[in-house]
């Protein structure tokens, strides 16, 4: 079976002077190619720092990191940033749009550093923008935005490059609760359009519920569950999960 994300006995210890904190602790975990695996835990349980390991965006203490069959966590740091470019997308909380650009032109930047014509790039972006249903607003800047629309904008600059890997770091936790529903379905929509693969960092299950095909779960560090959406909410097995 092809694997999009594969870690083995991933752990990830930081140390302050003589303190050491276990951010991760063991967690082994494979994602499917076109599956949507949402990760759940509350502040401080180790949800950000999977997310940096999965990303290429640190090191592990020990263990291994597997995207597409690659094993990034032995990569080096200019070999890490071309993988990145070419497959994975990112999808922020805060947007991390560029305030002095359009549109068209946040989304078009991951394009300039894979050295596509700006020509090219701006046909790219603008076409992405439709498909996000953001046709009318290309040439506005963020903060002639709504935040469901800059979120819409991040959400076309991650799938600008066309990867296959998407990691979504808390993407709708920041919008109001009437527009969070609108990115979810859009984000699902995408996801059977293009056969992209998900991985959600979040902490409202309920949200999430739908658009998962698995959910783990994670407290203080480790992996306590990890099981198929609908099995997890009908039948938690672990007391942090019920």
């Amino acid at each position: 079976m092809q694997y999009m994300v594969e870690t083995k006995n991933l752990r990830k210890v930081y140390r302050t002077g003589d303190e050491k904190v276990v951010a991760l602790d063991n967690i082994d975990l494979t994602i499917e190619q076109g599956q949507v695996c949402c990760i759940l835990g509350t502040s401080g349980s180790g949800k950000s720092t999977l997310l940096n390991q999965l990303a290429g965006l640190e090191k592990p203490t020990r263990g291994t990191v597997k995207i597409k069959g690659e094993l990034i966590s032995k990569m080096s740091e200019k070999q890490l940033a071309v993988f990145r470019q070419k497959h994975i997308g990112f999808v922020f909380q805060s947007y991390n749009l560029i305030q002095g650009m359009t549109a068209v032109e946040n989304v078009a930047m991951p394009l300039m550093f894979r050295r596509v014509s700006r020509k090219k790039r701006e046909e790219a972006a603008r076409e992405m923008l439709k498909q996000v249903g953001l046709g009318e607003r290309m040439d506005h800047r963020p903060n002639e935005m709504s935040g469901g629309q800059q979120q819409r904008v991040g959400i076309a600059r991650a799938l600008a490059v066309k990867p296959e890997f998407i990691v979504c770091d808390e993407p709708i936790s920041a919008l109001d609760v009437s527009i969070q529903s609108q990115v979810v379905n859009m984000l699902e929509d995408m996801q059977q359009e293009l056969g992209l693969t998900y991985l959600f960092i979040a902490h409202d299950l309920s949200v999430v519920r739908h658009i998962s095909n698995r959910i783990g779960v994670m407290y203080l560090g480790s992996l306590v569950e990890l099981a198929e959406s609908y099995e997890l909410n009908k039948n938690p097995l672990h007391p942090y999960t019920k």
